[in-house]
């Protein structure tokens, strides 16, 4: 991969772009500029409460659950960047990140994190109680997710336990209590954030060989793509699973088939070597979970 082939981690453009300098770094230290990882982070809790039949009656959740997963998403990165701050300045793809390229001080990045972190807390007041100690004890698994890729080839994975913790808060706030139906959701969730972040990675293989840090993808090496495939099948079959707990009809199963047939398309397109195709695949889950989404809602609905 050649220096022309990568894509910077923050980008001045659009809307962040036309800030004023110092409010714009906060802006891309919370990564503003990339609403992928947000959209990300929100749809499992958002199919949790579609697939729990509350796509209606609690369209409130949804859009208090996009609020948190922004203000979170962006607390998750100021954390995670003051915590890989040597290391990003190690890694062409992330040294000008705003911590690691020195345009924000520590001490406004730890100041920042105390503001999103605030907000947060605005949507946990939102819910019932059950459900808040769910997503509170999120917590230590996303303390503990910046050290991972120091001492396990498989940080996507503990990744995948964060990224997709709303399904679970979701479905406690939606149905009252957990079900097998919601951790099955959940368990898919952290295969296809497995598949996905495989993809990140690609990114910085080289770079992460370099200063040594590891992960899947180079864990995987030459069989990333029968890798991404295996984990993104896990997550359909495991999808199954919880749709067929809600409904169990062959019919409803068919909704699968859109998200299904997007991922099977990620994989057989995935140029593994090149940077530019594996960031695309990689945002293409946003549509994954948008599909995803409507066959939580066919389903939750139609009970």
């Amino acid at each position: 991969m050649t220096t022309a082939d990568i894509v910077p981690d923050t980008e001045h453009r659009g809307l962040v772009g036309r800030l004023p300098p110092s409010v714009r770094n906060l802006a891309l230290l919370a990564r503003f500029d990339r609403p992928i990882g947000w959209w990300l982070l929100f749809w499992p809790g958002a199919w949790a409460v579609a697939l729990g039949g509350g796509l209606v009656a609690r369209w409130n959740l949804i859009l208090w659950l996009l609020i948190g997963s922004i203000a979170m998403r962006g607390a998750g990165c100021v954390y995670n960047d003051i915590v890989d701050r040597d290391l990003d300045a190690r890694v062409a793809r992330t040294a000008s990140r705003p911590i690691a390229s020195g345009a924000v001080s520590l001490k406004a990045g730890w100041a920042w994190l105390a503001g999103l972190s605030a907000v947060g807390l605005v949507v946990l007041v939102q819910l019932r109680p059950p459900a808040a100690l769910v997503a509170l004890a999120s917590l230590a698994l996303v303390a503990a997710y910046p050290f991972m890729k120091r001492i396990t080839w498989w940080p996507q994975a503990w990744l995948g336990l964060v990224f997709s913790w709303a399904a679970l808060v979701g479905w406690v706030e939606t149905t009252g209590g957990f079900a097998l139906a919601g951790a099955l959701l959940y368990a898919g969730s952290i295969a296809w954030v497995i598949g996905y972040d495989t993809i990140y990675a690609l990114q910085d293989i080289e770079d992460d060989a370099m200063v040594g840090v590891r992960s899947s993808a180079r864990a995987l090496g030459s069989r990333v793509r029968p890798g991404v495939a295996g984990f993104y099948a896990a997550a359909v079959l495991l999808w199954a699973g919880a749709i067929w707990q809600v409904r169990p009809d062959p019919l409803a199963l068919v909704a699968l088939l859109p998200v299904a047939g997007h991922l099977a398309w990620q994989v057989a397109t995935l140029r593994p070597a090149d940077g530019g195709n594996a960031l695309a695949r990689f945002r293409s889950n946003r549509n994954a979970g948008l599909l995803m989404f409507l066959a939580c809602a066919v389903v939750g609905t139609a009970l």
